[in-house]
């Protein structure tokens, strides 16, 4: 039996997908720069010729497809033989109430809405029944099927089809059943993978190696080497063990700074310099079919405070696949007597497993009575996990799952265990497949809440997804999600910010955003804002915003703004959910009031800057000469010009300025203006010369001119040793075309900064999206030309624009994984859960890696025995018109038993006793010294106090 397929046009055929030679695909870099930073070009391309088999478009189905097609596969068939039901609207995005009232097809009406994800990408469907008689030869078109919503009898069999046919089919099966899900990969006997961890290899400087057996190679600098034992590394440069360049040896790691290389004992002494770099090494990975994995199963564990967690899920799950055998459904919800049939087949399947963890019933009874459910953001969380996994086997890059991944949530669902079973009963609305996981009570709580999102791109249009699909926000039950983002649409946000489509471009992203939700659930009230987060904006986003709020999300790129939004959380006692994600990495952090820390409670090392001298003289590595050249672009084009345009904005006229210079006086900024004015070219040949000299001045004549080679400094070493470079001036030749660039884009055209007024230049603000404003080009040419003076390997265009753009590696697989796992702690924040229910997260989908911790329990600082506090303690003093500092400090001390030796607001110190004249302060009113803006209901003031001595029983003396 064949499967029958309709294409983009609405017709039933045959499909066969078209041959097209990967040498000839052009990457869109427009629409795929951040992905192409995650997955490199070949992995790309292999991707673009890869057609894709998925099966179930439930919400799990539907969160994979979406994935993959931003992801950009050639071909998508999408596969369902089931109709719309009410029940999915709860948990597919992409299915409409006109799809539940006209009966649809399930894959027939979410693939528009699938298919306007990607141009690029060819989506079919099919409606034809997949069962244990179908004759599964179409498959032999695909490279990768995925199956969900199938039982394990199906899956199996097809599992086989695929691992035995040649050259094999790559082969996943998902499920999610209520608080439970997994993931099952096989890529065949042998399959390649040609760069399993995807991290950059990066330049690591040579301190010394030493003669011996083994040689052992010690870093400059102290500098991490960051190496693995087996791992093989590439040296270049080092001299006098000039044996050692271009070969690669593997390492034994001895220390985080230093590893041997085997036998040097026989090659001439080490003199100085030298680099190495990591050398990427193809592994194979052998996979075992679902049959054979059954009862050995290898696992993924994500949580280590519950190792035993997916064996045990895996023994409940294959029960629950036996319980559909015999009674060709799933267990009722909320049903004790099907509860307790499943806790006993889990019994009896664990005894016929070798790999085996004692059965934990409490979780096969979460599983039972939830089973018919849907957790959405589960859904979205091992949807992204999965969807990772199909691009691994698509292109042969980063570490496949090996085999089985298993995740639940029973701490969403442990504190609803009391609740009777009408909690959870359908009600015949979207909300019954959430409802039978966390009951009626806890929806309303979501349809009540009202939520402050900070930013609307890839991560805010996954939560906006995860909060429509829960119900947060509802009108008709007084909540709102508002969400506020001032940027506007791009065709790069395109690749993963699903809420938004060509027609969208150069719109505001909250707005529109804000629209596609109501699309999927017309019931929420979404308020839009353009604004940014910060202290400009107090005004509207005031205490008296905050205290209406249940709850914060932040959707951010950086680390400023979540450390402003968490000090604004704290100061108004909300919960706060934070995500990020970088490539394939992400993290989750869960931020409640009085159980955790919060964001500003650790700080991140300070990310590292390159020092000036070997910007301006000692460039070694091309990171220094991609930043020289932006520092030259941000000087020539934006800096200079705008203090050219500041001079004029204080001096009336050019006439009026000669004449005050004549006088001599002393005017600032004049030398700079009077320069740039000279310079202003009047027509084409103009802009040459001045390019042809900007060339002799950057790459001839303003080179550091180099000591003899052998000079020797005070110290007795080297000057010219690495990871110093000495330079080379470049002699001007027509003949070598990237001179000839460079030139051209030395200066851009200088009629894009100046313009047709005499006195006023035009600022240019880099901008890195743009490959018709010569932006990159003028970067990219002043690089590659710096670079080659000083002997330093080139970089190509793509990650010049990286480095030079600040730009994030981004992937939409990890912005899906990292949303649903922070909306599901957001249900057991609603809920009023404890402590040691949140959890934080970790991942990174290329190795691949899921930790799953605890959250960090809120410090407490004592001050004496019976006084101590927290970052979420207020110490609150009510005022009046009339209330001095004197009163304050007296409200302190009546209050709390401490007299405050210091009172700060801000920056500014308000009493300092040691201060001259700060006790003439004490009679003035808080008023006049604060100084508060109308709106304000309170100001945060920092109070400190003098040491205290107590004494304990013991009769030792303690400092307070």
């Amino acid at each position: 039996m064949n499967l029958s397929y309709t294409d983009s046009a609405s017709r039933t055929s045959e499909f066969s997908p078209p041959e097209m030679s990967a040498d000839s695909m052009e990457i869109d870099d427009s629409l795929y720069s951040r992905q192409r930073y995650v997955l490199g070009d070949s992995a790309m391309q292999q991707m673009a010729q890869s057609s894709v088999f998925l099966s179930g478009m439930g919400g799990l189905g539907v969160e994979i497809a979406k994935n993959i097609v931003l992801a950009g596969v050639k071909v998508l068939t999408l596969h369902d033989t089931k109709l719309c039901e009410t029940w999915d609207l709860g948990s597919n995005f992409f299915l409409r109430q006109d799809d539940v009232l006209t009966q649809r097809n399930r894959a027939l009406a979410v693939h528009p809405r699938v298919a306007e994800l990607n141009p690029y990408v060819h989506v079919d469907t099919s409606s034809s029944s997949l069962d244990l008689s179908t004759d599964l030869c179409f498959l032999k078109r695909y490279q990768c099927v995925i199956l969900t919503e199938a039982r394990l009898s199906l899956q199996k069999k097809i599992n086989d089809f695929c691992h035995f046919h040649q050259p094999p089919i790559r082969f996943i099966g998902c499920d999610a059943y209520g608080i439970c899900v997994r993931v099952f990969c096989d890529f065949g006997d042998q399959f390649e993978v040609s760069d399993p961890t995807g991290e950059e290899a990066k330049e690591m400087f040579i301190q010394n190696i030493t003669q011996g057996n083994p040689g052992v190679v010690t870093c400059m600098d102290s500098r991490t080497h960051g190496l693995q034992t087996g791992q093989s590394v590439l040296f270049r440069e080092v001299n006098g063990m000039v044996t050692l360049n271009g070969t690669a040896r593997q390492v034994t790691v001895l220390s985080p700074y230093s590893f041997a290389v085997g036998d040097t004992s026989c090659l001439q002494p080490y003199a100085h310099g030298g680099y190495f770099l990591l050398v990427k090494t193809p592994r194979t990975y052998s996979f075992e079919t679902m049959e054979q994995q059954l009862s050995e199963p290898q696992v993924l564990t994500p949580d280590f405070s519950k190792p035993e967690a997916p064996l045990q899920i895996h023994a409940a799950m294959l029960a629950l696949d036996a319980f559909q055998e015999q009674h060709n459904r799933l267990p009722n919800i909320g049903c004790c007597q099907d509860a307790e049939v499943l806790v006993k087949l889990t019994e009896e399947v664990n005894h016929t497993l070798t790999n085996r963890a004692p059965v934990n019933s409490e979780l096969v009874r979460c599983l039972s009575r939830t089973a018919q459910g849907s957790l959405p953001p589960l859904a979205a969380a091992v949807g992204g996990i999965a969807s990772q996994e199909v691009l691994k086997a698509l292109t042969g890059k980063f570490a496949p799952l090996q085999q089985w991944f298993y995740l639940d949530a029973i701490e969403v669902v442990k504190p609803l265990l009391s609740l009777s079973a009408e909690e959870f009963s359908p009600r015949g609305d979207r909300y019954d497949g959430l409802r039978a996981c966390i009951g009626e009570t806890m929806c309303l709580e979501l349809h009540k809440l009202r939520v402050f999102m900070v930013g609307c791109g890839a991560i805010g249009c996954e939560m906006l997804k995860n909060f429509a699909l829960l119900g947060v926000g509802l009108a008709k039950s007084s909540g709102e999600v508002c969400v506020t983002d001032p940027d506007l649409i791009e065709k790069s946000n395109l690749n993963r910010q699903f809420l938004f489509r060509s027609q969208h471009i150069q719109k505001p992203k909250s707005s529109t955003a804000a629209v596609a939700t109501l699309e999927i659930n017309p019931e929420m009230q979404v308020d839009a804002h353009l604004n940014k987060v910060c202290p400009a904006t107090e005004g509207v986003y005031n205490d008296l915003f905050y205290s209406r709020l249940h709850l914060v999300v932040t959707a951010l790129d950086n680390v400023e703004a979540r450390r402003y939004v968490d000090s604004r959380s704290v100061s108004n006692q909300k919960a706060l959910l934070d995500s990020g994600t970088m490539g394939t990495k992400g993290h989750t952090e869960i931020i409640v009031p009085n159980l955790t820390e919060s964001y500003n409670s650790h700080r991140d090392p300070p990310e590292e800057e390159i020092p000036f001298c070997t910007l301006k003289s000692f460039p070694a590595v091309i990171e220094h000469t991609i930043q020289w050249a932006r520092d030259k672009f941000e000087s020539a084009f934006a800096h200079k010009p705008t203090i050219y345009n500041m001079f004029w904005q204080t001096h009336s006229s050019a006439e009026a300025v000669l004449q005050r210079m004549q006088q001599r006086e002393t005017l600032e900024g004049a030398f700079q203006v009077v320069k740039l004015l000279s310079r202003r070219p009047s027509q084409w040949e103009h802009c040459i010369i001045l390019a042809r000299l900007k060339f002799d001045k950057y790459f001839k004549r303003k080179v550091t001119l180099p000591p003899p080679p052998h000079t020797h400094t005070h110290t007795d070493s080297l000057f010219w040793q690495s990871p110093k470079r000495p330079p080379s001036p470049i002699e001007f030749d027509l003949k070598d075309s990237l001179q000839l660039e460079g030139t051209i884009d030395t200066l851009l055209t200088p009629d894009c900064v100046w313009t047709t007024e005499r006195l006023r230049m035009s600022p240019r603000m880099f901008e890195k999206d743009d490959d018709l404003n010569g932006h990159m080009d003028f970067v990219a040419s002043a690089s590659s030309l710096r670079a080659r003076m000083y002997s330093i390997e080139v970089a190509d265009r793509l990650k010049t624009k990286r480095i030079a753009g600040k730009i994030i590696p981004a992937i939409a697989t990890a912005t899906a994984a990292v949303a649903g796992l922070v909306s599901l702690e957001l249900v057991k924040v609603v809920g009023g859960y404890g402590f040691e229910s949140f959890n934080n997260c970790f991942f990174n989908l290329a190795i691949p890696v899921m930790v799953l911790t605890e959250a960090a329990p809120v410090k407490r600082t004592q001050i004496r025995e019976d006084i101590s506090f927290s970052i979420w303690d207020r110490w609150t003093v009510w005022g009046h018109q009339h209330f001095s500092l004197s009163d304050f400090i007296n409200a302190v001390l009546v209050n709390y038993g401490i007299e405050p030796t210091m009172v700060v607001h801000g920056v500014k110190m308000l009493y300092v006793p040691v201060m001259p004249g700060h006790n003439k302060r004490l009679k003035l009113t808080m008023q006049k010294l604060i100084k508060p803006s109308v709106d304000r209901r309170y100001v945060d003031l920092t109070v400190s106090f003098a040491p205290e001595y107590y004494f304990s029983p013991d009769g030792d003396a303690h400092t307070a």
